[in-house]
Formats: structure tokens, sequence, C-alpha cells
């Protein structure tokens, strides 16, 4: 019986402990984590039809990426996630 209600405790703090790391980490809105994208994307304007920011509704985020040649796929630079709720 006590290695049950010890298992539970510890699967109920590890829940709390994700709960306050998701909501300590990441930017308040979709709109400030645009900004910042967009933001550092001004730091690449060398070239900048090979880079670009892009949301993702999947996960909650924009994403700083860079294009690259021949199909392959995109080089992400920067993820900037925020809270969804």
């Amino acid at each position: 019986m006590k290695v049950v209600s010890l298992f539970f405790q510890v699967v109920i703090s590890l829940m709390l402990l994700g709960s306050l790391i998701y909501f300590l980490t990441g930017y308040d809105s979709a709109f400030e984590a645009d900004q910042l994208c967009h933001s550092n994307l001004s730091n690449f304007s060398n070239q900048p039809e090979s880079f670009g920011c892009d949301h993702d509704i999947e996960t909650h985020q924009w994403i700083l990426y860079e294009n690259q040649k021949d199909s392959e796929p995109a080089k992400i630079i920067k993820k900037f996630r925020y809270k969804f709720l």
C-alpha cells in the first residue's frame, strides 16, 4: 500500500512540476512570440530570401528557420513557444 501511495505522490509531483515549468517559461501570447521571431529575423537581413518566420499552430510556437538548397528540409534556428491557455 505504501508503494502505491509513493507512486501516486511521485506522479502528482511530476505533473505539478511540468505544469509549473510550462507556465513559467514561454511567451505570454502568440503576438509576443511573433514579434520576437521577426525581430530576430531582422538580424539575418543580409540574405532575406533564405530566412523566415512561420507559425506552427499544432505546437503553439513561432519558428525562425533557414531555407536549404536542393529541396532539403529547412534548418530551424530558434523556436518561440507561447502559452496556449
